[in-house]
């Protein structure tokens, strides 16, 4: 955990740094992106969906960023310090070197700013010539920012938003030119901070350095705390902390729900479309979030994001929503900002048209999670129960529609394989539901019936005999790596000739080494995407829960080695150059990093 990262300062194309070198540093409420050459490119404020007032990887010249660096050429060394979300970046250049320490800082018991960014500045050798830049720009770089002070210290601020940029022993701040900037010289034994803080629609608090400095080393102590209630000791242990750090940093902790991402737009394809907003909470992967918790002993996280589950689904029950706000809200328009996209991909956009969207896979999932969190010592309340039961009703009435799919195709609506597999999984787990006495089982032979139907629809409509494998969609001859949940989730027998089939044809068809495509076939938009890293991990577990243990291990090796230096990663991958793709860190790669580590584990351990 402890592993460095050392590299020259990598370079940005056109202003732009490469997604693999952002660090993601959090408290819980929102998250900052932390590029290899010390500028903060992305920070949401106050919360991890609300607009930008950092947003230069989106907009390099106009979304705004918090810069800090040696004015003279330099190599980075990088890590998080052992076991936690706080960064630390080490300058050398040929006159000296500096360390510097950044954290989304968590709150105490003292009066202090609503959100805190701390960088601290530390002299190792020699003499380091240092600049800092701070350049807001509101409402993702859409409202017109004002500059000013407030007695000697630098504010800025739009609307209800405001900032200060409260410095100690880091230069003399100058306001000019859109820019709070100053400049210092660190050296052995120096130490500076620069903190912004920020507040929107409460008093601003500027506080003292004291104050910054120990919730900045108190912040690094609750990151270990938490770090090590962690229960795992298998194979890879480095990589699953990670990945559970960095899930802890999508985890808004007002509510318990879990973001799919800190950030919008980051592209599927440089130049392409393929460019959405993942700060939202989808039900896609609320199985594989819940198992993950459990099995890692996060009982709190687990407890607060099933009751979030709960409450957010409440409000559109029977049916589900691809997707909630992390406030738990149903709404998420989908807008276009007049932003040039991460290296010119185009549009960026705030919101996400999937939330309108017909996906039946959902209710398998939601069914899941209820098993899982019931099946495992947790009390489900009568209303709940009741509404588990609900929901099963509805899917017994509705599974015969066509629909988005778990990728939310922007093509017409299909008999999705994966979707109909779900819904067998959902009427399954109510009927066990219903059998331990946990939910009504009134209409649990209904339920039977519509899975045994599901099942008859699924084994004689989305089988090729000619692929030996389940289809994306019925009558197709396309492939789908979401099939592969389908033996993950004990749709049928993992170990039956029909998914050893399907698990070859994925194999065949869409994985390139441990490079898997989501799919083939139409999907509504132009373009192309990088290889789906969620994908490949779920390759790895599908061959471990199998049987074919050596073959995951080998696998999974070769995906661990394609994580950036800070062990984090985005949504894909592409396969011709290894640059990372989408939004990070994305919460279902890391995710099914776990999952697939555990199922190495536990079937080595059998």
């Amino acid at each position: 955990m402890a592993t460095r990262h050392k590299a020259d300062a990598p370079p940005r194309i056109d202003g732009y740094a490469p997604l693999a070198s952002y660090a993601v540093i959090g408290d819980g409420r929102t998250a900052a992106l932390v590029a290899g050459d010390g500028s903060v490119d992305w920070l949401a404020l106050p919360d991890l969906d609300s607009p930008s007032v950092f947003g230069a990887a989106l907009d390099s010249r106009r979304g705004g960023r918090f810069a800090l660096a040696p004015e003279a050429p330099y190599t980075t060394e990088r890590r998080y310090l052992p076991d936690t979300n706080v960064l630390e970046t080490v300058f050398s250049t040929e006159r000296g070197s500096v360390r510097v320490t950044d954290a989304m800082t968590l709150p105490d018991h003292a009066l202090g700013p609503q959100r805190e960014l701390a960088r601290r500045v530390e002299g190792l050798s020699g003499r380091v010539p240092m600049r800092w830049s701070v350049e807001p720009r509101f409402g993702y770089g859409c409202v017109p920012t004002r500059l000013g002070r407030r007695g000697s210290t630098p504010v800025a601020g739009a609307g209800g938003d405001a900032l200060a940029i409260c410095s100690f022993d880091a230069g003399t701040p100058e306001v000019a030119d859109g820019a709070i900037a100053a400049r210092l010289e660190a050296h052995a034994g120096t130490r500076a901070v620069v903190a912004l803080c920020a507040a929107r629609a409460e008093p601003l608090v500027m506080p003292a350095r004291d104050e910054i400095e120990t919730r900045l080393d108190a912040t690094a102590a609750t990151w270990r705390r938490w770090t090590e209630s962690l229960d795992y000791a298998g194979p890879w242990r480095d990589a699953v902390v990670r990945s559970a750090l960095a899930l802890k940093l999508l985890v808004h902790a007002p509510t318990g729900a879990v973001a799919a991402a800190a950030t919008t737009s980051l592209p599927e394809e440089i130049g392409g479309e393929r460019n959405w907003d993942y700060r939202f909470c989808w039900i896609r992967d609320s199985a594989f979030t819940l198992k993950v918790f459990l099995q890692l002993a996060c009982g709190p996280e687990a407890r607060a994001y099933f009751w979030w589950l709960m409450q957010a689904s409440q409000l559109t029950h029977p049916r589900l929503r691809v997707l909630y706000r992390l406030d738990g809200g149903a709404r998420a328009p989908e807008r276009t900002l007049p932003l040039d996209g991460y290296r010119g991909s185009r549009p960026v956009r705030t919101g996400n048209a999937a939330a309108g969207q017909v996906q039946l896979d959902t209710y398998g999932e939601l069914l899941q999670t209820a098993w899982l969190y019931a099946t495992t010592g947790h009390r489900i309340d009568r209303d709940i129960a009741h509404r588990l039961a609900g929901i099963a009703d509805l899917v017994s009435r509705i599974w015969r529609q066509p629909d988005a799919g778990i990728w939310e195709v922007r093509s017409e609506p299909a008999h999705f394989t994966q979707s109909k597999m779900m819904c067998w999984v959902a009427l399954e787990r109510a009927r066990d539901l219903a059998e331990r006495g946990m939910i009504p089982g009134r209409h649990a032979e209904r339920w039977s019936a519509e899975a045994g139907a599901i099942r008859e629809f699924v084994e004689t409509r989305c089988f090729s005999p000619e692929k030996r494998s389940y289809v994306r969609s019925a009558g197709s001859s396309e492939l789908d790596a979401s099939l592969l949940l389908g033996a993950l989730l004990a749709y049928g027998d993992a170990r039956d000739e029909r998914w050893a089939g399907t698990i070859e044809a994925v194999r065949r068809e869409l994985a390139d080494g441990p490079f898997v495509q989501r799919y083939t076939g139409e999907d509504g938009l132009g373009g192309s995407e990088g290889a789906f890293l969620a994908c490949s991990f779920w390759l790895v577990e599908a061959l471990a829960r199998t049987g074919r243990v050596e073959e995951a291990a080998s696998m999974m090796d070769e995906l661990i080695g394609l994580a950036s230096g800070l062990g984090l990663y985005a949504e894909e991958i592409d396969p011709a150059t290894g640059a990372q793709l989408g939004n990070l860190p994305q919460g279902l790669s890391h995710l099914a990093l776990i999952s697939a580590a555990l199922a190495i584990a536990e079937t080595t351990a059998r």
